[in-house]
């Protein structure tokens, strides 16, 4: 099979990673890739959010499947100008995207569903927030509506915090156009878990669960940011709650999803807290979380090309997925600033020349330049190693996180302690 990965992340790349080891592979395509993928098939140049681009890419190298790795293109309606144009592709449509670009609706959906998650209320008028912030004496949480590659929340110690958050986001359009509508919730206590399920319109597997770090910084300090890095499998979620999770949250927002009529196809992503009265939901995402499947595709050990075949062909529950016992961890290498303003263009050394078992580095803000690997993102790598312990999966990661060197590299040195 030919196929088109749509992207340039850690996701892509480590998405790229496995596909390559699949014997259904021929050819593969990235749009438009990075420094890490380029070694792995052909980067196609230009915007992953380019729908007649990627089309013109899909047909002119007759692909067989077209895999959307970020949110972006999804939100935008990609798969389904895929599938009008008869190409087969992976991902779910704008409106099933709508889960992720637009929390505000996933709220309501969560809301009539019964569907454990915070308490929220949903502004467009910077006045009507405050004056509801200002009645409330608990900590709170104020999230952008819309897209903001996973920086658009604002965790909120005091009330008078979460108002200037409503400001900076409402008044001075921080997040801009994703900030056009806020969603104001009650903070969560316990432990955050990412629980990510494909689903193929009729059947729902669910993958192994997973542990990401938001905040930038040691203990959970810091802004948020896309992710510093993540652990697969994550002690936190028994046998028992993952019952829960499909039974009480998964299932309820697909049978939710059909009644307004909307057909999900792809990744329906769970971000988690793991509170005392049970798992609610942070989030919903339409897509693999960045950089949760990093560490789970260093552990999938089936076919990840006859996976995402199977589910574009509505057969997926004719499909098993097998797992490597082992523990995998991955440490993510940010540029100076991140999640704020950064410099790009910074020399990479240290990387590793050749494949060495039980240990990946996926590329995420990275380009090619004089051939020399330069920094080209917030999050540079994603440093994902194998262990039969978590302690040795994180031994393995920052052993080679250590010897891996741009200017300015911040990353956290807690993960999995």
């Amino acid at each position: 099979m030919k196929v088109l990965v749509i992207g340039s992340g850690g996701r892509e790349h480590a998405l790229c990673y496995r596909l390559a080891r699949s014997p259904r592979l021929d050819k593969l395509f990235v749009l438009p890739g990075n420094a890490g993928t380029e070694a792995l098939g052909t980067n196609v140049p230009g915007d992953p959010c380019d729908i007649a681009l990627a089309l013109s890419v899909a047909r002119r190298e007759a692909i067989d499947l077209t895999v959307i790795g970020p949110e972006d293109p999804l939100a935008a309606g990609m798969a389904e100008a895929f599938e009008q144009a008869g190409l087969r592709v992976f991902g779910p449509n704008a409106a099933a995207a709508r889960v992720e670009a637009d929390k505000a609706y996933a709220k309501h959906l969560m809301r009539q569903h019964a569907i454990p998650t915070a308490e929220a209320r949903v502004f467009e008028d910077y006045e009507l927030a405050r004056q509801f912030i200002a009645t409330r004496d608990e900590s709170l949480v104020v999230k952008a509506a819309g897209l903001a590659q996973g920086k658009g929340v604002i965790v909120c110690d005091q009330p008078a915090d979460a108002i200037l958050a409503a400001e900076q986001i409402l008044v001075h359009g921080v997040f801009g156009a994703a900030g056009r509508k806020i969603v104001v919730e009650e903070r969560l206590n316990g432990r955050e878990a990412s629980v990510l399920a494909i689903v193929d319109r009729r059947t729902l597997y669910v993958l192994e669960p997973a542990q990401d770090h938001k905040r930038l910084s040691d203990g959970d300090q810091g802004p948020n940011t896309g992710g510093m890095g993540a652990y697969s499998p994550t002690p936190a979620i028994s046998s028992e709650t993952m019952r829960q999770i499909e039974t009480q949250i998964l299932v309820p927002m697909l049978d939710a999803l059909v009644r307004e009529k909307i057909h999900y196809r792809g990744v329906l992503y769970a971000g988690l807290m793991l509170t005392a009265g049970g798992p609610k939901v942070l989030e919903f995402n339409c897509r693999f979380g960045d950089p949760e499947v990093q560490a789970l595709l260093m552990r999938m050990q089936s076919d990840l090309l006859e996976l995402l075949d199977a589910t574009v062909a509505g057969r997926l529950d004719q499909t098993e997925i097998r797992w490597d016992p082992r523990h995998a961890l991955c440490v993510v290498m940010a540029s100076p600033g991140y999640p704020g303003s950064y410099p790009k263009g910074l020399p990479i050394s240290g990387l590793p020349d050749d494949e060495i078992d039980d240990l990946a580095v996926f590329h995420a803000g990275t380009k090619r330049e004089n051939g020399t690997i330069v920094t080209a993102g917030g999050r540079v790598l994603g440093v994902t190693g194998l262990g039969a312990t978590l302690a040795a999966a994180r031994e393995r990661t920052y052993a080679a996180v250590e010897k891996i060197h741009f200017e300015g590299a911040q990353y956290r040195r807690d993960l999995g302690q």
